[in-house]
């Protein structure tokens, strides 16, 4: 089903289907004039911590007249054959997270992807984002940057993914637990090099709302202290060459005689001299056939 561009934005979340609410990161003053509304008139909402949105509401001061039921990570398999069936019976649900899209690094990919299938209508009242807050507030470029969610918990997956990022020119947000920011941070220091730039930022919106700027080894140091909150982590992509290319590869071998793998010193020194880590692991293979 194509959507006609000529409905009118408020027929679209008032009808049968999937309206996906961006809520409030922190502040429940950031809400839109659009959540409000679509709050008030939905009869089924659907939210990954009931008490959450009810108390959002309650700040509001809005009268919740539709149901509400859980959907999480815990049950969204199970309960969306039956929320997909509900809107084809003709309800309307408005699906919400604790904060932030549905859908990004929440749940609501699967139910979207669901209801496509189904051809069942979708659409979106946009709302404050972590990600994009964080990265303006970063002082790093904006122009061009990805989103890589949150890493893996496990210490080797973690290196990995960091290291499959390491030649990233783009400015890259990350998502992480307050308990493992500083085991991350200190693997991209390792990784991305402890000059990097990057920003780390607590609980945004909120009063304690923080940002930390500097190298990711400055970072790092500040990150071994206890930090609490929401974390977002941004990034600075990997630069243009500092390094000349003769030099770059001077620094590998000497890592590599003092013990690094070859490959860990072809990333750590690639991302600081904007050299591809593939480019530096070919000649230093071929230097060391000399």
């Amino acid at each position: 089903m194509t959507e006609s561009p000529d409905v009118p934005l408020r027929s679209r979340t008032t009808r049968a289907g999937l309206t996906l609410a961006g809520t409030p990161i922190g502040d429940p003053l950031d809400a839109s004039l659009r959540l409000v509304q679509a709050l008030r008139e939905a009869s089924l909402v659907a939210a990954e911590d009931t008490r959450r949105v009810k108390k959002l509401a309650a700040m509001l001061e809005i009268p919740l007249k539709g149901r509400v039921v859980a959907y999480h990570e815990h049950n969204e398999a199970a309960l969306t054959p039956e929320l997909v069936a509900r809107m084809q019976a003709g309800e309307r649900l408005l699906l919400v997270t604790d904060a932030g899209m549905p859908s990004v690094s929440d749940p609501g990919y699967r139910l979207v992807t669901a209801c496509v299938e189904a051809d069942v209508p979708v659409t979106c009242l946009p709302g404050p984002s972590a990600v994009l807050v964080a990265l303006a507030l970063s002082g790093l470029p904006t122009d061009r940057f990805c989103f890589e969610g949150f890493c893996p918990r496990k210490q080797g997956e973690r290196r990995r993914r960091l290291e499959d990022l390491a030649d990233e020119r783009r400015t890259m947000v990350f998502f992480e637990a307050p308990h493992r920011l500083a085991a991350t941070v200190a693997t991209m220091a390792d990784v991305f090099g402890e000059d990097r730039r990057a920003a780390v930022c607590r609980e945004l919106t909120k009063t304690y709302e923080e940002v930390r700027r500097g190298g990711l080894g400055e970072l790092r140091d500040w990150a071994e202290g206890e930090v609490r909150g929401e974390i977002t982590i941004v990034v600075e992509g990997a630069g243009t060459i500092r390094l000349d290319p003769d030099a770059a590869l001077a620094d590998v071998l000497g890592r590599v005689e003092a013990g690094e793998r070859l490959k860990d010193a072809c990333k750590a020194v690639g991302s600081a001299a904007g050299i591809p880590a593939p480019q530096l692991y070919d000649a230093a293979v071929a230097a060391r056939r000399r």
